[in-house]
């Protein structure tokens, strides 16, 4: 009796406890990302979004929400291995991060040129920060869209070898495991 109870509460730790939790860490550290930001530089970014931000988060967000949803149906357990089809674009849509960067530098690109063609003869230290601001929050934008759109493959190719490692692997799961 013991033995079948072992082997149920393995089983729920592998095909459910695991994946949730693996599932629910990207978001969460997004939100934590979010939170350890200072207020006053959180403040800051709020104010000055640009087109070229939404742009970024517009691409990033829905981008992060989609990989999230493949972290779960990756880490199922099918027979003797893992669900291959949804991890494939899974790993596609995480080489998408790459690009965050990259609109990134383009928006801080824009910014300083804006900024240089806006300044008239003497302009105040004031008034050019105020007109670089959006050259940074193109970076910021950039940044923590490839940071949290990096996440989730990266704990999907974690979780794979946790569950594994609990599981007993592919060949002993499948014969303990099996109903």
């Amino acid at each position: 009796m013991s033995s079948f109870l072992l082997i149920q509460a393995r089983r729920l730790l592998v095909q459910v406890l695991i994946p949730f939790f693996v599932c629910v860490l990207p978001p969460a550290a997004a939100l934590f990302i979010a939170w350890a930001i200072p207020t006053a530089a959180r403040e800051f970014y709020e104010r000055r979004v640009t087109e070229i931000d939404m742009l970024i988060l517009g691409l990033g967000i829905p981008l992060f929400l989609c990989q999230v949803m493949l972290s779960w149906l990756s880490l199922r357990r099918l027979g003797t291995g893992f669900a291959e089809r949804p991890f494939r674009w899974l790993s596609h849509l995480a080489q998408a991060a790459e690009w965050f960067p990259l609109l990134g530098l383009i928006g801080t690109v824009i910014g300083i040129l804006v900024t240089f063609s806006s300044i008239r003869g003497r302009s105040s230290p004031e008034e050019i920060v105020q007109l670089y601001a959006r050259a940074i929050t193109a970076t910021g934008s950039g940044l923590i869209m490839a940071f949290i759109n990096i996440l989730p493959l990266w704990m999907v190719q974690t979780g794979r070898g946790l569950i594994e490692l609990v599981g007993g692997g592919p060949a002993l799961e499948s014969k303990e495991m099996s109903p």
